[in-house]
Parts: C-alpha cells; sequence; structure tokens
C-alpha cells in the first residue's frame, strides 16, 4: 500500500482552523463526472462551497471524499466532492488558506472496495444519497463517518 496523501489531513486541519477563529471555511472544488454538486452553482468547470459548520448538515472530510448536505437556492442538496478535486480552502473572511494541486479521481481497488462494504454496518448510511444517484451501480458504496465533539 502506497503512502497516504497529505490532502485531507491538511483540508481538516485547515477548516478547523477556521472554525476555532470565527472565519468562514470555503473550498473551491474542480467539477467533473465523480463530483455530486448542483450544477447550476457550477462556474467554468468550478464550484466554490461554504463548508462552515451552519451551512452544512452531516458534513464528512473523510480521506477519500467530501460529503454534506446543503441548501442551494432554499432546496437541500446532497454534495459529495473526492477530496482530489479540491484545488483550495481558505477562509471567506481573510482568503487565509492553502492551495492544491488538482488530481484525477483513482477508484478504490477491488479489495479495498470490499473491506470498505463489510466495515459498514447493516443499516449504515454507507450508500450514496438519494436523489443524486443517476442509477450507476460501478460507483463503490462507502462507510460514512461522523464527527463527534
Amino acid at each position: 500500500m502506497g503512502e497516504t496523501s497529505t490532502k485531507p489531513y491538511l483540508i481538516r486541519a485547515l477548516h478547523e482552523w477556521c472554525t476555532d477563529n470565527g472565519y468562514t471555511p470555503y473550498i473551491t472544488v474542480q467539477v467533473d463526472e465523480h463530483t455530486m454538486v448542483p450544477v447550476a452553482h457550477v462556474r467554468d468547470g468550478q464550484i466554490t462551497l461554504n463548508v462552515g459548520t451552519l451551512a452544512t448538515n452531516r458534513l464528512v472530510l473523510g480521506n477519500e471524499f467530501i460529503e454534506f448536505q446543503a441548501r442551494f437556492s432554499g432546496v437541500t442538496e446532497n454534495v459529495y466532492v473526492p477530496v482530489g478535486a479540491v484545488s483550495a480552502i481558505y477562509a471567506r473572511e481573510t482568503g487565509a488558506g492553502m492551495g492544491f494541486e488538482v488530481q484525477p479521481y483513482e477508484p478504490p481497488e477491488a479489495g479495498a472496495q470490499g473491506a470498505a462494504q463489510e466495515a459498514a454496518p447493516e443499516g449504515s448510511d454507507a450508500n450514496p444519497a438519494p436523489g443524486g444517484d443517476d442509477g450507476d451501480d460501478d460507483e463503490p458504496k462507502r462507510p460514512r463517518l461522523t464527527i463527534v465533539k
């Protein structure tokens, strides 16, 4: 197994730093076929998302994906973004943050996918959120992590 990327750890650290200092954390995402975001808000192939605790519900900053629910134009949407597609995280108020190289999405290996499915308990939220599923069953199911404070 190769070395784990530092990118998800840096995203989580900067998110925590923004929150601790009363700033609003925003991420900029390069949109492709693996991102699930409201298409109406995509500009030039990118979307900027408020990932603050007041703007999101069920926020998970995972190693492979960032997922949450948020309201866009008054409608609740499920957002699902590969960490590799994140090009920046920054504080809206100051602009302080960090930019990243966008990496192409690579599906997990077959062995890792089976282990992830077995790790998800029966009845958990391991399935992708309804409403954004285009019927393509080829995407791997993943366990859902919850941040406990």
